[in-house]
């Protein structure tokens, strides 16, 4: 599917099926978009104003002319018969115009930013038929006032950032999204890549998390443009979306780090050639290390561990160098100068990889957040959403989560 207009994929999940990418050609970026008019419409709210005879030309729109509290996350709907579409305005009650696209699909028109609360809008439809004779329809409606209860998200991806070639697009929820009401979330998610590459959302069981990846890492130099469009969106429960959010990074080099515990070594390959093997001891036997295929996910130069909340008397509190975290548990590549004896030999951790100062100062000024870092042969296996695990799975396993259709062939 090539991408040349704006697609809804999954609506994170904000952003297909705004949640599924399609595969394009190398000139345009693929986009991740809905195929389903907005969910604020029904047939029922068609508005049809013919202005001028073209053939058999038909053409509908939503929202219905009159409509009021109108999500301000709405899209113009527009089904053409017998024609096509030429070009879709929307103007504020000034006569501003509003910027935005169409789905590729041509289902409707997206507009690029929320529309305001309580102000009205009027939408523009013009088709052709084949003889180039025109049709217009137009609409109006008024959006709803400000929702009293609203659904919090977050986007683990910043403007201007560089990242691994792992990096999952990340989206949050609080509360999290229930199954019924995913599908609409997941169509205003949106996801663009820059050369072209297929991917599509997934959600975790509570719904709190959907993360949007690839079926292979992403290549080194991607742009990745993600627009979660959230703000005024029905989310269940009579929530709304609190805002829309987005960000436009760059994928960097490809990085990945390789653990074996029956080697105790990490070795570090670049571009696909190996660069350093280094000595390691990870977790001991009561406090196993997970194996399983992680993300670094956090970096910090120093900081202090402290279990002593939750262990009680069997805690411990440590200052920590070259931090980089791997799972939500705690599970972390570190440097551990109280255990250089045993790294390469035995395993002495809570559960992390230890490496020596050195070793870990090296490698903490290489990685970036998003890097590749797979753990093996341990005999823990990583529990899916202790981190950022999308690459965990495979991709017919990671597809399931989709609350959209996910081509079969896509990948």
């Amino acid at each position: 599917m090539v991408s040349r207009r704006l697609i809804a994929v999954m609506a994170v999940t904000v952003l297909a099926p705004l949640g599924l990418a399609a595969c394009g050609d190398d000139k345009q970026p693929v986009t991740s978009n809905g195929d389903a008019p907005p969910a604020s419409s029904t047939p029922s709210e068609v508005a049809q104003q013919e202005q001028a005879p073209a053939g058999d030309v038909q053409i509908s729109v939503t929202p219905a002319t009159g409509k009021t509290d109108v999500p301000i996350s709405a899209e113009i709907g527009v089904k053409v018969d017998g024609g096509t579409v030429k070009t879709v305005t929307l103007k504020d009650a000034k006569g501003g115009a509003v910027a935005g696209e169409m789905r590729e699909d041509g289902s409707s028109f997206v507009p690029a930013k929320p529309l305001k609360n309580k102000v009205g809008y009027e939408a523009t439809v013009v088709a052709s038929d084949a003889a180039g004779a025109e049709k217009t329809a137009t609409t109006k409606f008024t959006t709803m006032a400000k929702p009293g209860k609203k659904t919090g998200s977050g986007l683990y991806l910043f403007d201007d950032h560089t990242y691994g070639v792992a990096m999952p697009v990340v989206a949050e929820f609080t509360p999290g999204i229930k199954k019924a009401d995913r599908a609409a979330v997941q169509k205003r998610l949106f996801v663009k890549t820059d050369p072209p590459q297929p991917g599509t959302w997934s959600w975790t069981s509570s719904g709190t998390q959907a993360y949007y990846r690839a079926p292979e890492h992403w290549k080194p130099g991607t742009k990745l443009t993600v627009r979660l469009g959230l703000a005024g969106l029905p989310m269940g429960g009579g929530r709304y979306g609190g805002q829309d959010r987005s960000a436009t990074a760059k994928i960097g080099r490809d990085f990945q780090m390789k653990v074996d515990d029956k080697t105790k070594k990490m070795t570090v390959i670049q571009d696909g050639k190996t660069i350093k093997t280094m000595l390691v001891s990870l977790g001991k036997k009561s406090t196993p290390s997970s194996s399983g295929n992680l993300v670094v996910m956090e970096k910090k130069a120093s900081t202090v561990f402290d279990t002593t909340d939750t262990d009680g008397a069997a805690g411990y509190r440590a200052n920590i160098e070259y931090a980089q975290r791997l799972t939500w548990s705690g599970q972390y590549i570190h440097s551990a100068p109280w255990s250089a004896g045993a790294q390469g030999r035995r395993n002495v951790s809570h559960g992390c990889v230890n490496m020596s100062p050195a070793n870990a100062r090296w490698l903490f000024d290489k990685t970036l957040i998003g890097d590749p870092v797979t753990v093996q042969n341990t005999g823990d296996k990583l529990d899916y959403g202790n981190g950022w695990t999308p690459w965990d799975v495979s991709w017919k396993e990671f597809a399931k989560g989709s609350a959209l259709p996910v081509p079969t062939d896509l990948g």
